[in-house]
């Protein structure tokens, strides 16, 4: 049992050059006394990316005793020798949605990768496994994700270098076709070569205690017998990745980002990748706050308009077969003209500060990955440890996860507990975290904690003095990241001082 992943409050806040090396495989510049590989295999430029996270784990005093050593293993206390470490990235699509190329913005960069994994790799001294994974958006290309990392280029340089293989895998059962944005068919993937565990969380829950209303609930995909399926009653059923399950360690990469959903994606967000099919998550519930859903914001005939237009639309358009391609682009038109483009200024489908129901999914995911053994299982205390290395060198800032632009931060955060690193974030990134459902109620007491502090003892250690205090004592909104337009006007910290919360 690992108990003190709960309890770790400290977390460092790195801010150095915002620019990523190139090319992969992104080895070092500079032949650091703990670098475990050749001295020939040192990089010709310089790899800032690479000495930041080196120094976030400086600043948390890991093995703070053999720094500037070659003894120095800083991982040392979290990853041992045998132990299968699950190394989990932020690789949600390879593309935004109205912007070209990925910018930079979108997924975790590989030079953040390689470096948490060098450092990995000299924890395990040569004993145990290392795995990449992530479960990214239904429609994304795996492929295509691999070679913006660089995914290929590492592999091959632990085949050459290393004593232990560095394995990859996409960890979704089905990828989804789309048309203009329309889901139009599946093809089945190979998924975790493990298989799944399908994981219920009965009333520990977050949705146990709005159990009534999840004959609402709407997952990623139109048809939504499958979704109620697995959350109804005293069911609320995730299917997780077996690998995940058997690691003694995950660690988290995230890339730093806004979310249309949640407010921010760092750690806590990130889970969603650790669940096989996207359906069983619940992302929204159908209706207005007064109906018991959080799909919109407000009232009006427009709205109940369109209410009625979707809900026939997803009862229709999973039968129609080939007609389903033909007919997604023009469809798609027509709503966003009589209704408007969700991907500009109108919100739909949860995508806004009111959403009450993606937290809630998210925070069953963490509580899975910490409480719930190789089985499923749950247990009282948590049952592997966590690590989190944030890559925000370019966070991501505007309309995330999906179609962020590039913010140059130059930040690496790190720490041992996902809430504490999640709370850091938000407050650099200049938001109010009682803001945020999936970070204020995940404080909360539950029997299954995800923290045994609170925001007041969550501790900055930092080579700048701004951030080296704690979270309370920080001042100034730092670095200002535009929110989500669903957000805006809401979430920053001083936003809207009077104003009442759709679910207060």
């Amino acid at each position: 049992m690992f108990p003190r992943v709960l309890k770790r409050h400290t977390v460092s806040l790195h801010r150095g050059n915002p620019t990523y090396p190139d090319p992969p495989p992104y080895s070092p510049a500079v032949p650091y006394p703990e670098y475990p590989f050749a001295s020939p295999t040192i990089s010709a430029t310089s790899n800032w990316a690479y000495s930041g996270v080196r120094e976030a784990l400086r600043l948390l005093q890991l093995d703070a005793g053999e720094f500037g050593t070659a003894n120095w293993n800083p991982l040392g206390p979290i990853v041992r020798p045998g132990h299968t470490v699950v190394l989990k990235p932020n690789f949600v699509r390879h593309f935004r949605e109205t912007h070209s190329g990925d910018g930079d913005c979108i997924i975790t960069h590989g030079s953040v990768i390689r470096a948490v994994l060098d450092y990995v790799y000299r924890a395990l001294e040569g004993r145990g496994r290392i795995v990449i994974a992530d479960a990214p958006q239904n429609d994304a290309d795996f492929a295509e994700i691999r070679r913006i990392v660089g995914l290929d280029e590492i592999q091959e340089f632990y085949r050459q270098h290393a004593t232990l293989e560095v394995e990859v895998y996409d960890l979704r059962s089905e990828m989804a076709h789309k048309t203009d944005g329309v889901i139009v068919g599946h093809t089945p993937l190979v998924g975790d070569p493990s298989g799944y565990v399908q994981v219920n969380l009965g009333q520990h829950s977050a949705f146990a205690e709005v159990k009534h209303l999840c004959d609402r609930l709407y997952g990623a995909e139109y048809d939504t017998r499958e979704l109620r399926r697995h959350h109804h009653d005293d069911v609320h059923e995730y299917l997780i990745a077996r690998t995940v399950l058997d690691a003694d360690v995950v660690i988290g990469i995230p890339k730093l980002k806004t979310h249309k959903k949640t407010g921010l994606t760092v750690n806590l967000k990130n889970l969603v990748g650790i669940n096989g099919n996207k359906n069983w998550l619940p992302h929204h519930r159908e209706g207005t706050p007064n109906q018991g859903g959080d799909q919109f914001e407000g009232n009006g005939l427009k709205r109940a308009a369109e209410q009625v237009a979707v809900e026939q639309f997803k009862k229709l358009f999973p039968y129609l077969g080939p007609l389903r391609r033909l007919m997604a682009r023009p469809a798609k038109a027509l709503g966003k003209w009589t209704f408007g483009d969700t991907n500009t200024n109108t919100v739909r489908s949860g995508n806004w500060y009111g959403n009450d129901t993606t937290w809630r999914m998210v925070h069953d995911l963490n509580r899975i990955l910490l409480y719930a053994d190789a089985q499923g299982q749950l247990h009282q205390e948590p049952v592997r440890e966590f690590f989190s290395v944030v890559d925000g060198i370019v966070a991501g800032e505007g309309n995330g996860p999906l179609d962020p632009t590039p913010k140059q931060t130059g930040l690496i955060v790190a720490g041992g507990n996902p809430l504490a690193v999640d709370l850091a974030c938000a407050r650099l990134m200049g938001f109010d975290y009682e803001r945020i459902p999936m970070l204020k109620c995940a404080l909360d007491e539950h029997s299954l904690p995800l923290a045994s502090f609170g925001h007041e003892d969550v501790v900055g250690r930092s080579d700048d003095p701004r951030f080296d205090v704690r979270l309370a004592d920080m001042n100034g909104s730092l670095f200002r990241f535009e929110p989500h337009f669903g957000w805006k006007g809401h979430v920053e910290i001083g936003a809207g001082v009077n104003e009442t919360s759709a679910f207060a």
